[in-house]
């Protein structure tokens, strides 16, 4: 029978057939429809209307009527959908559980490799919830889960004191969308983000507890990651963040003043937010189209910027033009 995965037993679902076909039916005249005895159809019909499945009017005998299949129906498959979705979860604690249980039984064991792009997935998540004080990470592409599905949760953890220290690769700032719709928002909510023109890996390193290093050995998409737990990698890892931290570039906020911008000088003559994001793109690294995808520019709008960004400061070159800026103390 279709309906047992909802956890219908099969004299259930014949009683609620014939139910849905003989409205406002009596136990006595849904038995022979449905080959059961009286008494095992009033059963059915009593589990029925527990369930949600049936309705049952007043007087003698009692009269019973199908609730609308769509509604009805529904209702069992997202109460399974959520039973299930305990169930994952129940499964990712355990997961995480075994995995400290391997830990503690083989403490030389300082990294797991996963191969499931739902186990990374789950990882991620896992680790960034039980988060703390602290994440940091290098992003770029590719991506297991849509970039910014996480904004939401990144922005509650922010809001109770896990800061996110985040290095953007060039190709992550030039994805399609995701400065104005995910870069930008995590920034405002209170993410340190900067920029580099190419990063290594892909990293999260989590309250200098445990970092995951998702990677691609195929030419799409992530296959495997490595879970690294507290060890002297956890220790290289880190000291590769905080040296590529120093080298990035900070990401200027839209609608910022200079006093909320670190490092910016206040003297007058200093350039708009707009002139600061791109100075910081260029220093990046990124190419003019990227630099349009980015600012939701056209190209030829983004190159007559930098022309005349060029012009003002008086040089000939992209690397003259940061160089000038930064002693500026514009980026």
């Amino acid at each position: 029978m279709a309906f047992h995965v909802l956890g219908l037993a099969e004299e259930t679902e014949r009683v609620y057939t014939v139910l849905v076909h003989l409205p406002n039916a009596t136990a006595s005249e849904l038995a022979g429809a449905g080959e059961l005895s009286v008494a095992a159809t009033a059963r059915q019909l009593s589990g029925l209307v527990k369930q949600g499945l049936a309705t049952r009017a007043t007087g003698r005998p009692p009269r019973f009527t199908a609730v609308a299949p769509d509604v009805a129906v529904n209702a069992l498959i997202r109460r399974r959908e959520q039973q299930l979705d305990d169930a994952r979860s129940q499964v990712h604690r355990l997961m995480e559980a075994h995995r400290e249980a391997s830990r503690i039984s083989s403490p030389d064991l300082a990294v797991e490799l996963l191969t499931d792009r739902a186990d990374i997935s789950a990882a991620v998540q896992y680790l960034t919830t039980q988060a703390q004080h602290e994440i940091r990470a290098f992003d770029r592409p590719p991506y297991v889960d849509r970039p910014g599905s996480g904004l939401d949760e990144q922005i509650k953890r922010q809001r109770r004191g896990v800061a996110h220290r985040v290095i953007y690769d060039r190709a992550a700032v030039a994805w399609p969308g995701r400065l104005a719709d995910d870069i930008l928002p995590s920034a405002n909510a209170g993410e340190q983000a900067r920029v580099r023109t190419e990063l290594p890996l892909k990293l999260v390193i989590c309250d200098s507890r445990v970092a995951i290093i998702p990677f691609s050995s195929a030419p799409v998409g992530q296959s495997a990651a490595y879970l690294v737990k507290r060890s002297p990698m956890l220790v290289a890892l880190e000291s590769l963040f905080e040296a590529e931290w120093e080298r990035a570039v900070p990401l200027p906020l839209p609608g910022r003043t200079p006093a909320a911008q670190p490092g910016l000088a206040t003297a007058a003559g200093e350039p708009d937010q707009e002139t600061k994001s791109l100075l910081s793109l260029l220093a990046a690294g990124l190419t003019d189209a990227a630099i349009a995808r980015a600012q939701g520019w056209s190209e030829r709008t983004t190159q007559r910027r930098i022309h005349r960004l060029m012009s003002q400061l008086g040089v000939e070159t992209r690397f003259q033009a940061g160089l000038i800026a930064a002693r500026r103390g514009w980026l």
